[in-house]
């Protein structure tokens, strides 16, 4: 099938009520959490008043996120954004926060390897980070064998994906940072086998073959860029009808209950640092179907504008950094994906079987 051009609109709500505005960006295809963990959430309110702002209202310091030289107590935290009262005493909205902040709220777990936030709606990752380099990848001290999924249970009962969920799914547990990034210690690697570094993945022709060739391009990203930074998450993309030319969004939920959505697609923002204090950034943005693609579609092909990735994500990735520190990934290197027999290799490793290493097949893919 000759190139096509898939339509990706990011949608985003306004007021109270459910306007979407849509803004269309151009994706070339061919065809589409018992560890310890340090856990905490994260909200933003914003209330816009044209009197003056009266005392502030106390905003829960677990609703508040902050960088480790930004900590504060929590009886120091305030909220100047929602005023005791409003309508010159009439009324008093914030009355309402007496009994409890509705949110929303993102359980933000730093672990080891990876720090993710958690959206409670579609008990799914808003968003995953890690940090690679050449020491962190060639230390082997962790193995999958011994690890486990497990359901992360600093998240609320009522809000967590659960193992249940994806039995007999037909969809993958599909890690965000992949375990074979946290080799360098059997912890970091278990805390990779949390549900909320996980997201439902097409098993077959994705999470065992394309996006497993794409997890090893980031990774052969550190024979270039001492320091490789990579945020992975989940998109749920609009698509149109062809029988009323409408755009609709629609992912299917699994669990029983329904419970866990299942991404449409999946992007991934990588961050190539040369080394240098307030050296050059190379930065690339990929956006990737939930399903199978062909080990022949190159890569370059999903590469998108990072704008256009926030638009899609309601996320921002790179607004602290000038556009002078700015490259692009895939003008400043050669982004293919190797063809690597995973898939074969993981049903030997289902049988307790080693891969016999004349098995592997490498063919790059521009």
């Amino acid at each position: 099938m000759s190139k096509t051009t898939l339509a990706v609109i990011a949608a985003a709500s306004a007021g109270a009520g459910a306007a979407i505005t849509a803004t269309m960006y151009s994706l070339r295809s061919n065809s589409e959490r018992k560890l310890e963990a340090k856990t905490i959430s994260t909200t933003t309110t914003t209330v816009s008043t044209g009197a003056a702002a009266s005392a502030p209202i106390p905003i829960p310091a677990k609703q508040i996120f902050t960088t480790s030289n930004q900590q504060q107590t929590a009886q120091s935290v305030l909220s100047t954004s929602a005023p005791a009262a409003l309508g010159g005493g009439l009324v008093d909205p914030s009355g309402l926060f007496q009994y409890g902040f509705p949110g929303p709220i993102a359980d933000i777990a730093t672990r080891q390897a990876l720090i993710s936030s958690f959206d409670r709606r579609l008990r799914n990752p808003h968003w995953v980070v890690e940090h690679i380099t050449p020491a962190s990848l060639a230390i082997r001290d962790g193995d999958r064998k011994h690890s486990t999924f497990v359901e992360d249970e600093a998240v609320p009962e009522k809000f967590r994906a659960r193992l249940k969920d994806y039995f007999r799914s037909g969809y993958d547990r599909g890690h965000q940072v992949p375990a074979a990034d946290a080799k360098w210690s059997q912890t970091a690697m278990d805390e990779t086998f949390f549900l909320t570094n996980m997201s439902p993945q097409v098993g077959e022709g994705f999470n065992r073959d394309y996006w497993a060739h794409f997890e090893d391009f980031c990774r052969r990203l550190t024979v270039q860029y001492p320091s490789v930074r990579i945020v992975t998450g989940p998109l749920y993309l609009p698509k149109r009808d062809p029988a009323d030319n409408k755009w609709y969004v629609r992912y299917e939920v699994i669990g029983n209950p329904p419970n866990v959505a299942v991404p449409t697609h999946f992007y991934k923002v990588i961050f190539a640092e040369d080394g240098a204090v307030g050296g050059n950034v190379a930065i690339g943005a990929f956006v990737l179907p939930n399903a199978p693609i062909p080990n022949e579609k190159p890569l370059a092909d999903f590469e998108v504008p990072v704008e256009a990735v926030e638009r899609a994500s309601g996320l921002e990735f790179a607004s602290k950094l000038p556009p002078q520190r700015r490259r692009r990934l895939c003008a400043d290197t050669q982004c293919a994906i190797i063809i690597k027999d995973y898939a074969d290799r993981q049903k030997a490793f289902s049988k307790s079987r080693s891969p016999s290493p004349s098995s592997s097949t490498d063919i790059v893919k521009r």
